[in-house]
């Protein structure tokens, strides 16, 4: 195909039909495996006949480039002339296009130069076209610098991150040491020359200059912020100072930034100030002699925090960043040492400053509340995805340097005792004993500075600074809450007593000090002394209702409060009476959809803490809010709004809160009678809900005339549907409820579910296991069967509700190891805990081959070293080859050449009592005891008793069968020592809980060092790649109790001696047994003592 054809096939890929580009998609893949492919998509990218067709070319180019270059498959070998025609062209061709190339580069560069030190030629030509176009007018010269230092910075971004996890201490690649030396080292020397001449044009900043002093900035920091390439250590005092000259011609004076050429200079100034962060976390060594200038230069930023309200974004991230300098620099000893002076003059003018309140916050708190929340009152409600810099604002840098700073120590205090320590050989403790007798500056100075701000009052409470400047005070109190958890109780009762709670009496309206008191009380949730809760709750709980006034918006003052309550909850504080509480959440619920997000996540947090004390409450509870619930969203529209995802999460908190309340057997008839009648209200309401969620979307046809269900909050919905399968306790409310119908839709959801999410989705196992005792005890019609769709419809019938549970189970066989367990726990249940009719039988069959090749599949991926995954796979396998053994058998054998062989070899090693997450419960056993009598006669049947898994098989089916019979025998024993024991341990109780706190002592004692830190990581990292690390899940799930149903009732021992019986000529005659085996299995079963002789 000529170029030009491909070009029109580009333009066709423009096109507003999808079909024009689907086809066009597929004749560009049909063309792309011949040679001149990527050369042709190059040439149009760079001479193209439009814009679009270009950056089609680039689009397509780039993706072909990732697939082949980046695919473990496909060789990463590029030829050399495309390679160099590619250079060429980044050096040319228009920013649009440039940034959809450079992809190409660096898929390309990081296959061949970063990982493999390929390319040889690639430092010298672009060392060479920078230098071009450096030393020759830019306008004059066919390439482009800024296109060459684009380049370079796509080039040094991985040397950003350490390259090899697997060493502890990397050194600095030799491809990075290159690249210093051939091309950022030249670079320096221009940039300083540059930097004077924007210095001198500081009030008409040239774009052209301000673009190259950026990128330079930026390759630098890539160059330097894991690694130290030596070329560049000598030079990193000249081009600090070029950097301090930069930001030290920047002006926070409520300057114009729309204008190209400064707004470029900002982002050099942000991007010097990361270089700072980086030299003083990574590179000490070079960056303690730079620290008396960098913090000059920080002071000067910071101190213009006073004009925050009046900046822009990109400026107040500049001072954010000042400050996280500040901080970092405080972390080390020169730095204390050098900042310690200046401790007093940043608080008053930098750090307070950046606190208070400020016009720029009234503004957002009435327009935009939410986004002011997220900003100043962050609490574990707020769901903030991925990494926002637009959150990361100057005053919650200033809040962080200020807990800095408060945890730092004073001079000590010389005592008597240090006089004498001093004379002594020191002794281990000194240094924790001299570091308590340290004051730090919280004590010595935060606190004595803060307190000279006047809290509000009657009084004064008009005087717009009083009360501007208080927020700030109320903020650096939330910065200060690990240095205040250092301190005694009283000490944090004192300062709520009289700094905070006063504000909750001031008649005058104050919402923003009230929000920020809120939020303050919450994050020192954690350190309030048990007496001091009660005051703060009674005041949040007020602060909760609080209603807006006239102009003035209350919202941000009910959520702080919310979020406040909430965390005093997770801290173990325990309301005097519930109900106030719940009924105002309850009472508010509904009047607004942001409101009630947050009061549906307050709901579930007093759940779940007040747990059996509000259990009372939750049937009046749930049928007051399904209400709502129903009138607050349409189950047709996708995504459900989030308020009500909220509210399917509370509820499904109170389904599990109610049935954890549900009395014991021995309690009185009358608790049981109250339980049963709140369990039927709850189940009714849960009923209503789900049936419009889920029935309703049925009657619609979606666009494909099919029926469909939304899928939003299947985890929850799970829960509920479990609560009401719960209440089922006669025939007539399986009809009642609806349960069928919803069964029906719930299967068919979770048999197409992809959306895997951990602990989620592990609901839906504890729903199924109810789905099977409900049909154990009713019989649930179409369970199995689906009846064929009455007429128009096709004669096909529809997937039952036990085929689609089946899919589910399936996929999550093959999921993360917790759902791994689970799903596997559950393959016992449906195929042994289910009475399947002659017409269900293909269903089991069908059941037996997915479960059977999924646990394979499965197996077959960590396989190559023993793990705890095994035994759930294995005895999955197992239910499914007792079940069709000829079926499983075809199924292995296909899933891979001496399947069989290998499954029995595995079932050997799992049975044998070394093996470390080996047999540990009677059904195990006794599963294992019934596959492996059943494999024996298998293999002999099909002609292989010489063959040595039958040996092996034998020796192990022995082996479990003789501990089966010792666990039984053992069970009544275990028992009684067990009460015993319970005795010996509360007597030894305090001896172990003071060893214990011993240890507690000595492992606070220990911090773990950088270079351990770096060293433990190494080895993770070399394990992760030999395999060696296999997630196992979480020890729960590897307690799960594998029902076998009707095999329970199988007796292993009569199997045993059925086996032996007809098969002891091959099993036992001109065998070999291990001698302590047989003499151990014949004391235990003398009755088989016959068989063995005879084969003497």
């Amino acid at each position: 195909m000529e170029i030009a054809e491909i070009a029109q096939l580009l333009n066709q890929t423009l096109s507003p039909d999808d079909n024009v580009v689907r086809a066009a998609t597929q004749a560009l893949d049909g063309v792309s495996v011949t040679p001149h492919f990527p050369f042709y998509l190059l040439s149009i990218a760079t001479g193209g006949e439009d814009q679009g067709q270009k950056i089609a070319a680039a689009a397509y180019l780039k993706n072909f480039t990732r697939r082949n270059v980046e695919s473990d498959t496909a060789s990463s070998k590029v030829s050399k002339e495309f390679k160099d025609q590619l250079m060429q062209a980044l050096l040319q061709v228009e920013p649009s296009v440039l940034r959809i190339l450079v992809e190409v580069f660096r898929a390309v560069s990081v296959a061949e130069f970063v990982k493999q030190n390929l390319w040889p030629e690639l430092v010298p030509n672009l060392r060479s076209a920078i230098q071009n176009c450096i030393l020759v007018n830019n306008s004059n010269s066919k390439w482009n610098i800024i296109n060459g230092l684009i380049v370079l910075h796509a080039l040094l971004r991985p040397f950003q991150y350490f390259l090899n996890p697997k060493v502890a201490k990397e050194p600095v690649p030799p491809q990075l040491e290159l690249l210093a030396k051939e091309i950022i080292v030249p670079l320096l020397a221009v940039f300083h020359q540059l930097v004077e001449k924007a210095l001198i044009t500081q009030d008409r900043p040239e774009i052209e200059t301000g673009k190259v002093l950026l990128i330079v900035c930026k390759c630098l920091y890539f160059a330097v912020r894991s690694h130290m390439p030596s070329s560049l250590a000598p030079l990193l005092p000249s081009f600090c100072r070029d950097l301090i000259s930069i930001l030290g011609s920047l002006s926070f004076d409520c300057v114009d930034t729309t204008e190209g050429g400064y707004l470029t200079r900002l982002k050099t100034g942000k991007r010097s100030l990361l270089i700072f962060l980086a030299l003083i976390t990574r590179h000490r060594k070079h960056s303690d002699k730079l620290m008396p200038e960098i913090i000059n230069c920080v002071l000067n930023i910071v101190k213009f925090s006073k004009n925050i309200s009046k900046i822009d974004f990109l400026s107040e991230r500049i001072l954010s960043l000042g400050f996280d300098v500040i901080s970092r620099i405080l972390e080390t000893g020169p730095g204390w040492r050098l900042l310690s002076p200046h401790f007093m003059t940043l608080l008053d003018s930098a750090i307070i400053p950046a606190l208070v309140m400020n016009e720029k916050d009234m503004l957002e708190w009435e327009e935009d509340a939410d986004e002011f929340i997220r900003k100043n009152f962050p609490s574990d409600m707020d769901e903030i995805s991925g990494w926002r810099e637009d959150l990361f604002t100057a005053r919650k840098s200033a809040m962080n340097l200020l807990g800095v700073i408060s945890m730092s120590k004073g001079p000590p205090v010389r005592t008597s005792s240090d006089c004498s320590s001093a004379l002594t050989k020191r002794k281990k403790g000194e240094k924790n004993k001299r570091s308590k007798q340290q004051r730090s500056i919280g004590e010595l100075l935060v606190l004595p500075f803060l307190s000279k701000f006047p809290i509000p009052s009657d009084a004064n409470g008009s005087q717009s600074t009083i009360l501007n400047n208080y927020y700030g005070v109320l903020m650096a109190f939330g910065g200060l809450q690990d240095f205040l958890r250092e301190q005694e109780p009283g000490y944090v009762t004192t300062l709520v007593h009289t700094r905070i709670l006063p504000l909750y009496t001031v008649s005058v309206s104050i919402p923003y000090l009230i929000g920020s008191a809120n939020w303050v009380l919450g994050e020192l949730g954690s350190c309030l002394p048990e007496e001091m809760s009660a005051d703060v709750y009674s005041q949040l709980l007020k602060a909760l209702v609080m209603p807006d006034k006239q102009d003035t918006s209350y919202y941000p003052v009910r959520v702080s409060a919310a979020g406040a309550i909430s965390t005093l909850l997770d801290n173990d504080y325990m309301p005097p009476d519930w109900l106030p509480l719940l009924q105002v959440i309850i009472g508010n619920i509904g009047n607004d959809d942001s409101e009630s997000i947050i009061l549906f996540q307050l709901l579930s947090s007093v759940i779940e803490a007040g747990d059996e004390k509000v259990a009372v409450h939750i049937p009046y509870i749930v049928s007051s809010l399904v209400g709502r619930v129903l009138k607050s969203f349409s189950p047709s529209l996708e995504p459900w709004p989030q308020v009500v995802e909220r509210a399917f999460a509370a509820l499904a908190v109170m389904a599990q809160t109610w049935e954890t309340s549900k009395p014991e057997e021995s309690e009185l008839n009358e608790s049981h009678e109250n339980w049963a009648a709140g369990q039927a209200a709850i189940s009714k309401a849960f009923a209503e809900l789900l049936q419009h969620a889920w029935l309703i979307p049925l009657s619609t046809m979606d666009q494909q005339g099919k029926h469909s269900s939304p899928s939003s909050c299947i985890e929850d919905l799970s829960t509920l549907l479990w609560s009401i399968m719960q209440s089922v306790t006669a025939s007539h409310l399986i009809q009642e409820l609806k349960v069928l119908e919803l069964l029906s839709v719930w299967a068919n959801i979770i048999g197409e579910w992809h959306a895997w999410e951990e602990s989620e989705d592990l609901l839906i196992f504890d729903c199924i296991k109810e789905i099977v005792n409900l049909d154990r005890k009713y019989r649930l019609e179409n369970f199995m069967v689906k009846q064929m769709p009455a007429p128009p419809a096709p004669p096909v019938p529809e997937r039952s509700i036990i085929e689609s549970i089946g899919a589910f189970i399936s996929e999550a066989i093959l999921q993360y190891p917790s759902a791994t367990w689970r799903a596997c726990s559950c393959v016992h249940m449906l195929l042994h805990c289910l009475i399947y009719s002659l017409d269900a039988e293909s269903v089991k069959q069908s059941l037996v081959v997915a479960f059977s090749q999924a646990s394979f599949r499965r197996f077959g991926e960590v396989q190559s070293r023993p793990c705890s995954l095994w035994k759930p796979l294995l005895l999955a396998i197992s239910s499914c080859y007792l079940c069709y053994p000829d079926i499983v058998e075809r199924i292995l054998e296909k899933g891979e050449d001496g399947g069989i062989k290998l499954w029995a070899s595995a079932l050997c090693h799992l049975s044998s009592s070394s093996f470390e997450a080996g047999l540990t419960a009677e059904t195990e056993m006794k599963l294992i005891v019934l596959t492996l009598a059943q494999l024996i006669e298998q293999l002999w049947r099909q002609g292989k008793p010489g063959d040595g898994s039958l040996h092996n098989c034998f020796c192990s089916l022995l082996e479990v069968s003789l501990r089966l019979k010792e666990l039984q025998e053992g069970k009544d024993r275990d028992e009684q020592g067990a009460e015993e024991d319970e005795n010996d341990d509360e007597d030894d109780s305090d001896d172990d809980d003071f060893e214990d706190s011993d240890e507690d002592s000595e492992d606070e004692e220990y911090e773990e060092t950088e270079e351990q830190f770096l060293d433990r990581y190494a080895k993770a990292a070399e394990a992760l790649e030999n395999g060696s690390i296999i997630e196992e899940g979480d020890v729960e799930d590897q307690e799960l109790e594998t029902d076998l149903g009707q095999l329970a009732e199988v007796d292993e021992r009569r199997v045993l001696l059925s086996l032996i019986d007809k098969y002891q000529h091959v099993l036992i005659q001109g065998q070999v047994l291990p001698s302590n085996l047989m003499v151990n299995f014949l004391n235990a079963f003398p009755e088989f003592g016959l068989y063995f002789q005879r084969s003497r």
